[in-house]
């Protein structure tokens, strides 16, 4: 009988891989260098021996990507006809067919055609995640769901693909890509980002120094966060307890206003940067009966739900007090509310609800957040 490898042994002993390792390349900007990075570990491990394959890879014309992206084997991509246009997505049951070690997704927050296995490419990564296939990604911090209100705050820009805050939780490891704003101003004069028409008109909006300095600020709190989230992980298993101290629970209270996505993203950020439980909730209340109002608080309880929010229906009745109840039972330390009335009678009747929940409730923080941002 032959004798196993030293390599056989170690494979036999390792526990059982339960998920694929998702590794994420973030950025601030294009240009910044997300995709090449993650090209370049991706030939590093071919290099060692792992089986690694591109499902996309987005060049946008550039070179050096290009040639990285020639040194690995690609999974064709699934054409698909939509309105009489031929594109192409990535091919998910080609990838789990070929069952890689490691596959290269760029673009994480790209929305498929119309005729793709799902909606959005975050879902594909998911899926070949949970075949326990390893993934490398890459995505600019404006399309993290929580900071896109505070993204279009800053820059003026709506961002209309975004990822949810729990797909970037699920990330084991977060590899920022990082340029200066200045360095990344001179690379898009130069033509290596966008062509020459183009780069300008980027440099006067989107590209400007101050949205490119909130931006990378932004991008360098998420990998603190997440290493932060990657410590205390590690000191629960070694010491098998955790922390001190009671755990924060931090409770945004919302109604159908389109508005309340600001509250919502507001409390996502600051139940993240303290490890808090994060509920959501709203009264069941008669304005919210009209067809409209339906509609835009269904879209907030999903926004909310995509940033891992728990999401409470309080029965009918009067507000603050029901609130209180919510507040006293489940032991709730912070609460945020949010400013939109501010003149005449709707200013006395927001002060009166802010007061009585103030007389009914158990000592708790209270944050009053203007909801609109200015």
């Amino acid at each position: 009988m032959p004798q196993k490898s030293p390599e056989q042994w170690l494979e036999e002993a390792a526990p059982e891989k339960t998920a694929g390792v998702f590794k994420l390349f973030l950025g601030y900007a294009p240009g910044v260098g997300k995709t090449y990075n993650m090209l370049s570990e991706a030939v590093r491990r071919h290099s060692r021996g792992e089986d690694v394959v591109i499902a996309v890879i987005e060049s946008h014309g550039r070179k050096p990507i290009a040639e990285l992206a020639a040194r690995l084997e690609t999974v064709p991509r699934r054409k698909i006809e939509y309105k009489g246009t031929l594109f192409e997505e990535m091919d998910v049951d080609a990838i789990l067919a070929r069952r890689p070690h490691v596959v290269l997704v760029d673009e994480l927050a790209h929305t498929n055609i119309e005729g793709s296995k799902h909606p959005k490419r975050y879902q594909d990564v998911i899926e070949l995640l949970d075949a326990k296939i390893d993934v490398l990604s890459t995505m600019n911090v404006q399309h993290i769901e929580s900071l896109t209100p505070l993204v279009q705050r800053i820059t003026g820009v709506i961002i209309r693909e975004t990822v949810p805050d729990w797909v970037i939780q699920r990330a084991g490891e977060i590899v920022m890509a990082d340029l200066t704003p200045q360095a990344l101003q001179t690379r898009m004069q130069r033509g290596d980002i966008y062509p020459a028409g183009r780069a300008e008109r980027a440099l006067g909006n989107f590209f400007r120094p101050g949205n490119l300095i909130a931006l990378r600020e932004l991008a360098l709190r998420q990998v603190a966060s997440a290493v932060d989230r990657s410590l205390e992980s590690y000191i629960e298993r070694e010491h098998d307890q955790r922390k001190a101290g009671v755990r924060e629970r931090i409770a945004v209270c919302i109604s159908s206003n389109p508005a309340a996505q600001y509250l919502i993203a507001r409390g996502a950020r600051m139940s993240h940067a303290l490890d808090a439980e994060f509920y959501v909730v709203y009264v069941d209340v008669a304005a919210d009966s009209s067809d409209e109002n339906r509609q835009t608080l269904a879209e907030n309880i999903r926004f909310a739900e995509n940033l891992g929010a728990t999401v409470v229906r309080l029965d009918s009745g009067d507000v603050a007090k029901r609130v209180a109840e919510f507040v006293r039972d489940k032991h709730i330390t912070q609460v945020v509310f949010g400013r939109s009335a501010r003149k005449g009678w709707h200013r006395y009747l927001y002060l009166s609800a802010i007061h009585k929940f103030l007389r009914d409730a158990p000592a708790v923080d209270v944050h009053i957040v203007t909801q609109e941002p200015k």
